[in-house]
């Protein structure tokens, strides 16, 4: 067992896992992947697996300096199962070029993410946010305007997208820091209290923006 706010190690003479790259709709993104970028994933794939079926969208994370090879972080896996979420078979992947370009909407846990995301693939700036500025973007335009989004899911998250970056100059919050993500690593459990609550505030508007009709922690 991993030490709380101790970083994995890996054992001599034993491989990294080989991780599978798969091309997702929807790519969440934060610094070591076995955090925030797992939550995320981990809450929004079973909410629209629900609502449109197993894989008709797919959602998976990376991170900027990703620990490759493991599972998620021991403190956010207990919070992905306290919302209803499961961290089962997770394995940490870099992000690269291709996955962001392939990719129609890019959730970042950061700002700062938001920006390596657009330095991989330029083209990126049309549909990469922050979880909280997305939220905070979907609010902002009000219920009409997700009324008007495809009922076609992958149609409606490049409609999200659209939409948002309409959005993005005019409903600017007042405190930047309300767009970004805590990084609980190697924090205490205060910090980790601190993401779950940016995260649980987040998920419901972006969800129901997407077509899924439960948040994290509702039935």
């Amino acid at each position: 067992m991993v030490a709380a706010g101790r970083r994995p190690e890996l054992r001599r003479g034993i491989p990294r896992r080989v991780v599978a790259v798969e091309a997702a709709q929807i790519l969440v993104v934060c610094t070591g992947n076995i955090c925030r970028s797992p939550l995320v994933e981990r809450l929004i794939q079973p909410a629209l697996d629900a609502r449109y079926g197993d894989g008709a969208l797919l959602v998976r994370s990376a991170g900027t300096g990703a620990l490759v090879g493991e599972a998620m972080d021991e403190r956010s896996a207990a919070i992905l199962r306290e919302l209803g979420g499961s961290p089962e078979g997770f394995i940490a992947r870099r992000l690269t070029a291709g996955m962001v370009r392939d990719a129609s909407i890019v959730l970042t846990a950061t700002r700062a993410h938001r920006s390596q995301v657009v330095r991989l693939w330029p083209k990126a700036l049309k549909y990469a946010f922050t979880l909280r500025e997305l939220a905070h973007l979907v609010q902002a335009g009000g219920a009409a305007g997700q009324d008007r989004l495809q009922a076609d899911p992958q149609d409606r998250v490049s409609a999200l997208a659209s939409r948002a970056r309409a959005l993005r100059g005019h409903h600017a919050p007042a405190d930047p820091d309300e767009l970004d993500v805590i990084d609980p690593f190697r924090r205490t459990d205060d910090i980790y209290a601190q993401m779950r609550d940016q995260v649980s505030t987040a998920l419901p508007p972006v969800l129901l923006a997407l077509g899924a009709v439960d948040g994290p922690g509702r039935k």
